[in-house]
């Protein structure tokens, strides 16, 4: 459990352990969802535009099988650990 403050505005700050147990980055998107008088905090899954230069190229030839693989993994471990 965290807690936080509400500004005037409307803002809050999410506590850096909430933000690193959701691996939250500064410009993530997230979304609130209500469920049984609850607010639950979920990080966005990023589009591919966004997702754009994660994988470095390398010099030679990808294997775009193994490449799509190692992205499902990635995107599957965030979303199971959330």
């Amino acid at each position: 459990m965290a807690l936080g403050r509400l500004t005037s505005r409307g803002r809050a700050t999410i506590p850096k352990e909430i933000r690193e147990y959701l691996g939250l980055e500064p410009g993530d998107r997230i979304l609130f969802v209500v469920h049984d008088g609850a607010v639950i905090l979920r990080p966005v899954a990023r589009t591919l535009l966004e997702m754009r230069g994660a994988i470095r190229p390398r010099r030679t030839p990808e294997d775009f099988d193994k490449v799509r693989r190692a992205v499902r993994r990635k995107v599957g471990s965030r979303l199971v650990h959330h």
